[in-house]
């Protein structure tokens, strides 16, 4: 088979779209992908069989490198050039596909992760290169956007009056788009949160309703790539210990679930189900356990203090 690798994609898109019947929102996250992740990676003039295993690892290993998605996302988009190798095989007799044999990115188990205590927010916020950094980085804890939501918000979103942050657009490999869950979504905007983004309010320019909350010099959405670095730099520098600036998302979560009913957590974090929300449960430590349970037991022996019968089988 000597077609090229975009033309494979662009079979590969068509046939998930009107053969499979993805939905819009999936056809529409696969195409980024393809835009944004493999051509750029693989090259869209390049004869699809001339691909490697070897080209593969190397478009993963380059992924890690720059360290802007997680594994998950890494190792999703594995999956995705596998259909489009497997669908080339298949219909053009593809002789092997390259990825079967690459590695996968070794992924975090669920819930594995770091969050820093309100006190270290602000101890990472002074240490940051600048106030718009510690900002950033105080508003990140506090909302639990996520990073490329940060960068696409603009001041329109932030409603004081109501202390409300209105989640429109989020920007990943340097592309706005709609939120990860494709929602439109509002979390509150607490104290320590709104002061900080009152203060960047008050700069010289860059504070219409159009403009970007957080800017480089020209008013563009800031660099992710360097936005990382320098949050590693704060941490050093404020003694905190290594972590992802995804991780102040989830101290939110972890704060947050102490707080809201699930369903409310949920719909803050823009998560897709509720499972994905329970790892913040299973995170909160709860060093009182055993005084709350022993106070629950002892306000029943109280209460009733003889034995009786409940009807409940043994055996349950």
């Amino acid at each position: 088979m000597r077609g090229t690798f975009g033309a494979a994609c662009d079979e590969w898109l068509g046939y998930i779209e009107h053969e499979r019947k993805r939905r819009p929102s999936t056809v529409r996250d696969y195409r980024q992908t393809v835009k944004n992740m493999l051509l750029p990676a693989l090259g869209a003039s390049t004869p699809v069989d001339d691909i490697t295993t070897t080209d593969i690892d190397a478009y993963r290993t380059q992924l890690v490198k720059d360290g802007r998605l997680s594994a998950r996302s890494i190792n999703k988009s594995l999956v995705l050039a596998h259909g489009i190798f497997k669908l080339a095989m298949r219909r053009h007799g593809l002789r092997t596909n390259p990825v079967a044999a690459a590695e996968r990115q070794p992924q975090r188990r669920s819930g594995d992760f770091t969050v820093l205590e309100p006190g270290s927010v602000a101890l990472l916020a002074g240490a940051a290169e600048n106030a718009q950094d510690g900002a950033l980085f105080t508003v990140a804890a506090f909302t639990g956007l996520r990073l490329g939501e940060l960068l696409a918000l603009r001041w329109r979103d932030v409603d004081f009056t109501k202390r409300i942050v209105h989640v429109r657009r989020s920007v990943v490999l340097g592309v706005e788009d709609t939120p990860k869950s494709h929602k439109v979504r509002s979390v509150p905007l607490i104290d320590q949160a709104a002061r900080v983004l009152d203060g960047l309010s008050k700069r010289e320019h860059f504070t219409d309703d159009d403009d970007y909350v957080f800017v480089d010099v020209v008013g563009n959405h800031l660099s992710d790539d360097r936005l990382r670095r320098r949050f590693k730099t704060a941490l050093e520098a404020a003694g905190l210990p290594p972590m992802r600036l995804h991780d102040l998302r989830h101290s939110f979560g972890t704060l947050a679930v102490q707080v809201f009913p699930l369903s409310d957590v949920k719909a803050y974090m823009g998560h897709a189900n509720i499972e994905t929300t329970m790892i913040y449960v299973h995170h909160v430590p709860r060093h009182d356990a055993a005084d709350k349970l022993g106070a629950l037991v002892t306000t029943a022996e109280t209460v009733h203090p003889t034995v009786h019968r409940t009807g409940v089988s043994d055996h349950n």
